[in-house]
């Protein structure tokens, strides 16, 4: 349901006052209303204070988040220009020692940091903030024995276990530069990330287990040893328990004199990781993200719009080939117990994820819109089947959840749970706009735009709107924004991808919609949009109706402009089981989308496909499909290492023009 549609919607959700005043948002507000100047009014004063006074907005955060500057800086923003913002001058910190310094408190010590769970349905295994900082310490002292210096590259080739975040930590607390890759990745696909960092250190483990599987990439790790010259050490993690292979060091080994981490401080601009775009065509982007810019944006999204403390436990289903991953981290910076997962999402069953949040007491939850529609399907019912009673958030992110999403999530999970539906990106690693404990969540609806950063709808004129669908841009630098992409000397690529439509202004290629009440609807990618007789559509709203109906499992629509000046848009569905692509069904899918949306959403063909490509991010592959079946040949139009099965590619090939 879109703003339009009734003027005066009612909140699926409110805050409850008393709660609400005592958020850590409101405490900031507070308190920097008396340091800072900041208002003292409602939501939307305090983000436009934000982005209009990015300097003392951010001065103000570092301040109330007490981040640890060795040497100090100058100023919050020397230089607001995009791109080439300057942030932080002259100050000196590292973001591991942000990350562990809950554990410098006695009181703190023997809690947990890290709660890990698996398939196996145990209990979970638990990490304290004292031995998280023992085995920090311990790594970080064997990675400068070994001669890793600041600015190398240690790589990972891991999945989502405590040992992937002490690799992290003790590569940042050497002033290393991070990089990982899921283990799921096969080795090309891991071979156009790593080959471009050119890493010394490969930490690996020798398989994992998914969908009750054992998956062996002893093999994988072999070939990325090979075609990976620049390697000097090669850290064998064995979660199958195979001994380490020859040349190969032991993690237990590496971890067997515990000590306190030292932190090498390093410039607020200098490297902490690289990231990755989807890489659907050509190489992956490799996207450089700062220790500081990540400390103060993460310290702010998690601590002011997710609310998180030392009292909370904080779980997102997520990969370390996945910036969510990254993102998971931010708990530990703000005090919280991070929840990690190894396994599939769906085994043995649907419910799998909820139980995640029963057996480690999660407080603040976090998963795909896919993964909240799958259990739609499936009919769920967690809270009566399970103990919830801790949970009091719910994140969703990856894709836009769809307004079926959010009454599945108020009638079976909770009517009196706070969804923080986000969208932002691997390229600042966070949020554009997100959740906002003290504000009502309407139906289909993103709370707000996040503080500090100036989202706005812009037409193609650069004309902000208001009620109606246009670009995602953002007027005002964000700390964490990329430093630069590596391999990207004169920073072409960097600017092309982000600044080329509207100079000095960062597009980010989604639809959305700022309604008059400020939260924010996604339509899709701005780059696969559908335009039928002037009008723009985004694919999300079609997804939202066509899954829908119990007999399509997922579907892809795409929009081609034809060489005689017409238009074709097919709808691909993949079919449930047993379900038949016939002409029942296709008028029920023309019937639900004419009513529901218009006309124009009505696809001019239905085709049934065995299976839907996805990024290795789980993304819909719009447009690369787009660029097939227009023509561009495959290896133009995406790379097949850059998905999660190329195979699903060959009926789109077989009706390319």
């Amino acid at each position: 349901m879109s703003s339009t549609d009734q003027q005066q919607p009612t909140p699926l959700w409110q805050p409850d006052p008393a709660l609400a005043a005592g958020t850590r948002i409101v405490r900031f507000q507070q308190w920097a209303a008396q340091q800072y100047g900041a208002p003292t009014g409602d939501y939307a004063e305090l983000h436009a204070w934000s982005v209009n006074n990015l300097d003392t907005f951010w001065t103000a955060v570092a301040d109330w988040f007490d981040v640890r500057f060795s040497t100090p800086p100058s100023a919050a923003l020397a230089d607001s220009a995009m791109p080439g913002a300057v942030w932080f001058p002259g100050a000196s910190l590292n973001y591991a020692e942000h990350a562990l310094r809950h554990g410098e408190v006695d009181a703190h010590a023997d809690q947990p940091a890290i709660l890990h769970l698996d398939e196996s349905g145990a209990d979970p295994q638990v990490l304290t903030w004292a031995e998280l900082r023992l085995q920090v310490g311990a790594l970080a002292a064997e990675l400068r024995r070994l001669g890793v210096r600041p600015g190398d590259r240690v790589s990972a080739y891991v999945p989502n276990v405590p040992q992937a975040a002490v690799a992290l930590l003790a590569t940042a607390a050497v002033g290393a530069i991070w990089t990982s890759c899921a283990p799921d990745f096969g080795a090309r696909s891991v071979l156009d990330r790593f080959q471009q960092l050119e890493p010394v250190v490969l930490f690996a483990v020798d398989g994992y287990r998914y969908g009750g599987k054992e998956h062996d990439r002893t093999g994988i790790v072999a070939e990325l040893r090979r075609e990976l010259p620049s390697l000097r050490h090669v850290v064998h993690i064995p979660l199958l328990g195979t001994p380490a292979p020859e040349g190969a060091l032991a993690w237990d080994d590496l971890l067997a004199g515990k000590q306190q981490p030292v932190f090498e401080q390093v410039p607020f601009d200098h490297p902490l990781w690289v990231l990755y775009s989807s890489g659907t065509t050509g190489l992956p982007k490799a996207i450089v993200q700062g220790h500081g810019g990540i400390v103060v944006e993460h310290l702010k999204q998690a601590g002011l719009h997710l609310d998180l403390g030392p009292e909370d436990r904080f779980f997102w289903y997520t990969s370390t080939g996945w910036m969510m991953w990254n993102f998971l981290l931010a708990g530990l910076l703000v005090g919280a117990s991070i929840v990690t997962y190894d396994g599939s999402p769906g085994y043995p069953d649907t419910a799998a994820q909820w139980r995640i949040a029963e057996r480690a007491r999660v407080t603040v939850f976090g998963t795909s819109a896919a993964y909240v529609s799958a259990c739609a399907k499936a009919d769920l019912h967690p809270a009566r089947d399970l103990d919830l009673s801790r949970l009091r958030a719910i994140g969703t992110t990856g894709s836009p959840l769809p307004p079926d999403g959010f009454r599945w999530i108020y009638d079976r999970v909770s009517p009196d749970i706070w969804l923080a539906s986000v969208s932002g990106g691997t390229d600042l690693c966070s949020c554009f706009v997100g959740g906002v404990p003290t504000l009502p969540v309407y139906l289909g609806e993103i709370q707000a735009p996040s503080l500090g950063a100036a989202v706005e709808s812009w037409d193609v004129n650069g004309k902000p709107l208001t009620g109606e669908v246009g670009e995602l841009v953002c007027t005002r630098p964000i700390p964490s924004m990329p430093l630069r992409f590596w391999n990207d000397p004169d920073g072409t690529r960097y600017h092309d991808s982000y600044f080329d439509t509207y100079p000095g202004v960062w597009r980010h290629g989604d639809w959305i919609t700022v309604t008059p009440r400020g939260s924010v609807i996604i339509h899709g990618r701005s780059d696969s949009t559908l335009n039928r007789q002037g009008v723009r559509m985004g694919s999300a709203d079609i997804y939202e109706v066509v899954e829908r109906l119990p007999e399509i499992r997922e579907s892809l629509v795409i929009g081609l402009e034809q060489p005689d000046g017409g238009y074709w848009m097919p709808l691909f569905v993949v079919l449930a089981d047993g379900a038949v692509l016939d002409d029942a069904l296709r008028t029920a899918v023309a019937s639900a989308l004419r009513e529901q949306l218009s006309p124009r959403h009505v696809p001019d063909e239905v085709i049934a496909v065995p299976a839907l490509p996805h990024t290795l991010t789980g993304k819909r592959l719009e447009v690369p499909i787009k660029r097939i079946l227009s023509g561009t040949p495959l290896a133009q139009a995406v790379n097949p290492g850059s998905l999660d099965n190329p195979d699903a590619l060959a009926p789109f090939l077989r009706l390319a023009r």
